[in-house]
């Protein structure tokens, strides 16, 4: 397990290894290309030091990487506020967000698809206004309305990603835990609810519930998030969420058993028209 920026800086440098031999350079010879010395180079690839955009643009320039969603994202993994693509909105929130989740937001924003399991509340992308100013208030604490509001404000910013050119593809499993806790008072979570049912609609949206009946289920160790990315190789990351931080997970093992948890979980799940129809009757209810 490691934080976001180390696991950004490993594969960032993975990819630029790639690209480079794809270039068909050595390292010293790409180093001759953009001015550096081999070293330099070779610490950028392992990941043991940090890249600043400039030099990825340098790099990408030398191994004639074109294809602006891959300069995107290469760029995005270096830290850049401005890759060319998608505006990095988050880092005018830089005072009220910590760093792990201004990393889970720029991979958020350069993903092609997500995948996640929630236990608790509904995922952050598919809130309303209300719900999320509830589950913000209550797992932040001491947080005085300014900062409520721009947590809230940040939340709903990060929905736009199912609105862009391409969508993220988003695929959720929720325990019915997600569904019956009354956040926010019955008004609150009825509405929470209807938002659900419509954006099940949405071709860009998988929603499946995990029913009670279900009993014990390899999810009940906790939510998790798993990020894929169409236009890199193995840039794929599981996420983590702890109370005080977020973790990682790289590891061709860990993706593959997430990914064949998560692939168990929906096969368990009630199929997403039943879903639907299952939120919908607890909503009626609600």
């Amino acid at each position: 397990m490691q934080h976001g920026p180390a696991v950004r800086r490993r594969k960032l440098g993975a990819e630029l290894r790639t690209l480079r031999a794809r270039a068909g350079l050595t390292s010293g010879e790409a180093a001759r290309l953009v001015g550096w010395h081999q070293s330099k180079v070779s610490r950028i690839e392992t990941g043991t030091s940090g890249s600043k955009p400039a030099d990825v643009r340098l790099l990408l320039d030398a191994y004639g990487v074109a294809d602006p969603q891959l300069r995107e994202l290469m760029l995005a993994l270096a830290g850049a506020e401005e890759s060319g693509g998608r505006d990095h909105w988050w880092h005018a929130y830089r005072g009220v967000l910590p760093p792990t989740y201004r990393d889970f937001i720029s991979l958020e924003s350069q993903a092609s698809a997500m995948r996640t399991l929630e236990t608790s509340v509904v995922p952050g992308l598919l809130q309303t206004p209300e719900y999320a100013r509830a589950v913000t208030s209550a797992a932040v604490e001491g947080v005085d309305e300014e900062q409520l509001d721009a947590l809230v404000e940040v939340r709903l910013a990060r929905q736009d990603v199912l609105r862009a050119r391409p969508p993220l593809e988003l695929s959720a499993v929720l325990d019915e835990a997600v569904l019956r806790r009354e956040v926010g008072g019955p008004e609150v979570m009825a509405r929470q609810l209807g938002r659900l049912v419509e954006a099940a609609r949405l071709p860009q949206v998988s929603l499946q519930v995990l029913p009670f009946a279900a009993g014990a289920h390899i999810g009940v160790t906790g939510p998790f998030v798993i990020f894929s990315f169409s236009r890199t190789s193995d840039l794929d990351v599981v996420v983590l969420d702890h109370l005080t931080s977020s973790l990682y997970l790289e590891r061709k093992e860990d993706l593959q058993a997430y990914t064949e948890a998560f692939n168990a979980l929906r096969a368990h799940a009630l199929s997403p028209g039943d879903s639907s129809d299952y939120i919908a009757a607890i909503a009626d209810g609600a």
